[in-house]
């Protein structure tokens, strides 16, 4: 489900929280309704918690990876998750606007706000974005980044989704494309 076109790097996705033979459990939903991966135990229960408070909580997807262990592998990913009070829904939708666009171009801001940067937010009406920058995990013997930002033919998926016809048929003709001349380099080789 990581790898599929449904979830892009920046993509804002819905938290859902559930409890799970005793266990808090925080799904991500993209806007299509599909489940696409959870937090763990301790984070789930962390956000059980600002969901109790009255905390509107959004997620957004920084990264898709892939690791060899446990066998046979696993795709795994890492999202950013925003809370904040429905009184100051539209600053801070604003706010996820601009934090979902630096996230697919490959731009990692650290959200770790507090105070002042919360102030920010809420005084600029959601145009504030924070400087420093978090970076990506160190890869690691067996690890791979796969999806760290939104690439060209995101992007003209996204275009499509939004109604722009040719930007649709732009990327069905670009995959029909790259398909014709997979074969015919196969064919050049002798394969079949």
């Amino acid at each position: 489900m990581l790898m599929g076109s449904n979830t892009l790097v920046g993509d804002r996705y819905r938290i859902n929280l559930t409890m799970d033979e005793g266990v808090h459990r925080a799904w991500l939903i993209n806007k299509f309704n599909e489940t696409i991966g959870y937090f763990d135990d301790s984070f789930s229960r962390e956000l059980s918690l600002f969901a109790a408070e009255g905390l509107e909580l959004v997620g957004i997807l920084s990264f898709v990876a892939f690791t060899e262990t446990p066998e046979p592998g696993e795709y795994w990913g890492q999202a950013a998750v925003i809370g904040y009070s429905p009184h100051y829904s539209e600053e801070f939708n604003q706010f996820i606007d601009g934090i979902c666009g630096l996230i697919g171009k490959g731009i990692r801001p650290k959200l770790a706000l507090k105070g002042s940067a919360v102030d920010e937010i809420i005084d600029s009406n959601g145009t504030w974005l924070p400087s420093e920058r978090e970076p990506l995990p160190e890869k690691q013997r067996g690890m791979a980044l796969l999806k760290t930002r939104r690439g060209f033919i995101d992007g003209l998926v996204e275009a499509g989704r939004t109604g722009n016809k040719g930007c649709y048929i732009l990327s069905w003709a670009f995959l029909l494309a790259l398909v014709a001349a997979i074969i015919i380099g196969l064919k050049s080789c002798g394969v079949f």
